[in-house]
C-alpha cells in the first residue's frame, strides 16, 4: 500500500484518481476547497491554495505521490480578458502547485519511488481561439514539469497529463446539451470527449511503478486532437 496526496480530490478528475487509487488498495489523503460534502470523508482536509497562511500538518512524514488537480476553464476573447483573469488562473493552477510541491518535497523524499503528476491541456501545444488564459497557465505547468523533473531527478519523478475537453463539472457549460456534446466530440479524431476515467487511468499509470523510467513527460490524453488533423 502506498500513500498519495490528491489536491482537489472532491470532484472531477481528482475524485476519479482518488477512487482508482483507493480501489487499488492505496491510502489517499485528499483536499477540497468548496465541496463541503467532502468534509465528511476520512482523510479529506479543507485547503485553499490561494491563501498565504496554510497549515500543512495533514501531510504525513512519507508520501509516494502527489497529484495537483485544481483547474479553471476561462474561455474569452483576448480583448475581454483582464490582467486579473491571468493572475487568478496562474495563482490557482501554477502558484498553488508550487506551494503544494514545496510543502510535500520532504515527505516525497522519504519514499523509495515518489512521483508527481500535474495537469496541462492540449491548449498548451495547440492554438485555439479564446484559450489565451488557459494556454498561459497550462504552458507554465509544462515548464514547471520539465524544470522540476530535471532538478528533482533521480529521486522524484515529475510528469504531466494534457487532456482535451473532459466531462467534468468544470466543463459543464461546454457539454450541457446533447448538441454541444456532439459538436465537441466531432472536433476529436476519436469522435468523443474525454471521460474522467480516461485521465485518471493515465494519472495512476504515471504515479505507479509501471512508468518508473518516465520523467519530464507531458502525456497527451486527448482523443488524438494534439497529433491528428481533424
Amino acid at each position: 500500500m502506498k500513500t498519495y496526496l490528491i489536491i482537489g480530490a472532491s470532484s472531477g478528475i481528482g475524485a476519479a484518481v482518488a477512487k482508482q487509487l483507493t480501489n487499488d488498495g492505496h491510502r489517499v489523503i485528499g483536499t477540497y476547497c468548496n465541496t463541503e460534502s467532502a468534509a465528511e470523508k476520512d482523510n479529506f482536509h479543507k485547503l485553499d491554495v490561494l491563501t498565504d497562511e496554510i497549515d500543512w500538518s495533514f501531510i504525513p512524514e512519507k508520501l509516494d505521490g502527489v497529484v495537483y488537480a485544481p483547474g479553471a476553464i476561462n474561455l474569452k476573447p483576448f480583448h475581454r480578458l483582464k490582467t486579473a483573469d491571468f493572475v487568478e488562473d496562474l495563482n490557482l493552477q501554477v502558484i498553488g502547485a508550487t506551494k503544494v510541491l514545496d510543502a510535500s518535497r520532504k515527505a516525497l523524499l522519504e519514499s523509495d519511488s515518489p512521483s508527481v503528476v500535474l495537469y496541462s491541456s492540449v491548449a498548451a501545444s495547440k492554438g485555439f481561439p479564446f484559450h489565451a488564459a488557459v494556454s498561459i497557465s497550462k504552458g507554465a505547468i509544462e515548464g514547471l514539469t520539465k524544470a522540476l523533473s530535471a532538478e528533482w531527478a533521480p529521486k522524484i519523478r515529475v510528469n504531466a497529463v494534457a487532456p482535451s475537453l473532459t466531462d467534468t463539472p468544470l466543463a459543464e457549460r461546454l457539454v450541457s446539451t446533447p448538441e454541444k456534446r456532439q459538436a465537441n466530440a466531432e472536433r476529436h479524431p476519436l469522435q468523443r470527449i474525454g471521460e474522467v476515467q480516461d485521465i485518471a487511468s493515465a494519472t495512476t499509470f504515471l504515479l505507479g511503478d509501471q512508468s518508473s523510467w518516465m520523467t519530464g513527460e507531458v502525456l497527451h490524453v486527448d482523443g488524438g486532437k494534439s497529433s491528428i488533423a481533424s
